[in-house]
């Protein structure tokens, strides 16, 4: 064995068989103690309080013949003490011992930095937490729409919720999939030179829809792929675009039955208050890009169910599913679905109304009416429990929107703020309820 790769011990102490210091031979490390001093002492003198442990250690030894192992804290002439681990191998009979140790202060060393390491990579785990909840909030609150897309696929790995709302651009879609070859290939274009350069001038491209998009893209090299940040805002005042028309988007997101859009796999991609209010959701960005199976339970029609009649039929009328609410509260609607295109549908638009629900006000005397009779020993009605509760909660609601309005002097901003409603979802029940307020 090569004498430079040998570990050598710290101290080699040699003692007689009671226990007495003959020789010491050190390393290096403790040169500048006076070790000498050593000799003609007793062993368990050196070592405070462990006067009994060296002496088991050694009778031991001596008795059995075999090596022990053990740890004390070794005070030395200077005074300070180190852990140090010993092993006692006996010479033979009447013979003494060899006393072999080895410093733990490396031992200790090495723990207190891997301590420190983990300390400082569990502040490196939370801080980059707080940066990625800094970096969601400022791609939500962008005025442009932001997609991560992978440089191999040209899939989406994330887009802020206007990318998602206004372009389609949900979690593994493939990026603007209908673009005309002359924008395809302006776009492949940008997209090479900014990954070979880093840079690249903006584009525009015109979307199916006729609306003219600009696109600035740059690129960020990972391993053996790479991701490209996209940016794309809408060209005000396009030459193009149509003029003086109905603003349709508006009256959809106004509707009050419950309508979203989603992508073939289920992701929503646009979803009006109506529905937020049914789903108990606070805002869009808390559905967009969440697959609506989330919500659909059984028994009753899921998602793929109605793609499929959609796709043999080109729509679906009444179909009847289960609701459940962020809050565990179920309800029973008819949806009514619709592809964007007869074949191979990319987008499915749903429209959810609430199954057999009465008007609000003839739910309100039959409520009345059904509790007077429970109240008064008859028998029951056949409606289900589910109903009456439902027209319970319809009651009450309709009651304390009244009064909000009442005490608002029929201001629905300062009725909706008393409610702990926004102002839209308010809206919303105003027309649910047919309450006739300005």
């Amino acid at each position: 064995m090569d004498p430079e790769t040998t570990e050598r011990p710290d101290l080699t102490l040699t003692l007689d068989r009671e226990g007495v210091i003959t020789d010491v031979a050190p390393s290096g490390s403790f040169k500048d103690e006076a070790l000498d001093s050593w000799r003609g002492r007793s062993w368990g003198e050196t070592i405070p309080g462990g006067a009994g442990r060296i002496a088991h250690a050694m009778k031991a030894s001596l008795d059995s013949g075999e090596s022990q192992c053990f740890r004390v804290r070794q005070q030395f002439p200077s005074g300070r003490e180190l852990s140090v681990e010993y092993t006692t191998v006996s010479l033979g009979e009447n013979e003494g011992l060899v006393a072999i140790g080895r410093s733990l202060e490396s031992v200790s060393d090495l723990q207190s930095r891997l301590l420190a390491t983990e300390k400082a990579r569990m502040q490196d785990f939370w801080r980059m937490r707080d940066m990625e909840s800094r970096y969601r909030a400022l791609l939500d609150t962008s005025s442009e729409a932001v997609a991560l897309v992978r440089a191999a696929t040209l899939r989406v790995i994330e887009a802020n919720a206007l990318a998602a709302r206004a372009l389609g651009l949900t979690p593994g879609a493939v990026f603007l999939p209908d673009l005309a070859a002359r924008d395809r290939q302006r776009l492949e274009a940008a997209l090479d030179l900014v990954r070979s350069q880093g840079r690249a001038p903006s584009i525009v491209l015109r979307l199916h829809d006729r609306t003219r998009w600009t696109l600035q893209a740059s690129f960020v090299p990972r391993d053996s792929d790479g991701i490209y940040l996209l940016r794309m805002s809408v060209l005000d005042g396009a030459p193009d675009a149509p003029r003086d028309v109905c603003d349709y988007e508006q009256m959809l997101f106004r509707f009050p039955d419950a309508l979203l859009i989603a992508d073939r796999n289920g992701a929503i991609i646009k979803a009006n208050p109506a529905f937020l209010d049914l789903v108990q959701a606070g805002d869009e960005s808390a559905v967009l890009g969440q697959n609506l199976g989330r919500w659909l339970s059984f028994p009753g029609e899921d998602f793929p169910a109605i793609l499929g009649h959609v796709q043999a039929r080109g729509a679906a009328r009444m179909l009847r599913c289960n609701i459940e609410s962020e809050l565990g509260a179920l309800r029973q609607v008819d949806v009514t679905a619709v592809a964007d295109r007869s074949r191979r549908a990319r987008y499915i638009g749903l429209l959810l109304r609430e199954a057999n629900a009465p008007d609000a006000r003839a739910g309100q005397r039959e409520v009345a009416f059904e509790l007077g009779d429970l109240a008064g020993g008859l028998s029951p009605p056949r409606d289900s429990l589910e109903a009456v509760v439902r027209a319970s909660v319809e009651t009450i609601e309709i009651r304390y929107i009244e009064e909000a309005l009442a005490k608002s002097g029929g201001n629905r901003t300062l009725a909706a703020k008393r409610l702990g409603l926004s102002r839209q979802t308010l809206h919303v029940k105003l027309n649910r309820y047919k309450l006739d307020h300005g």
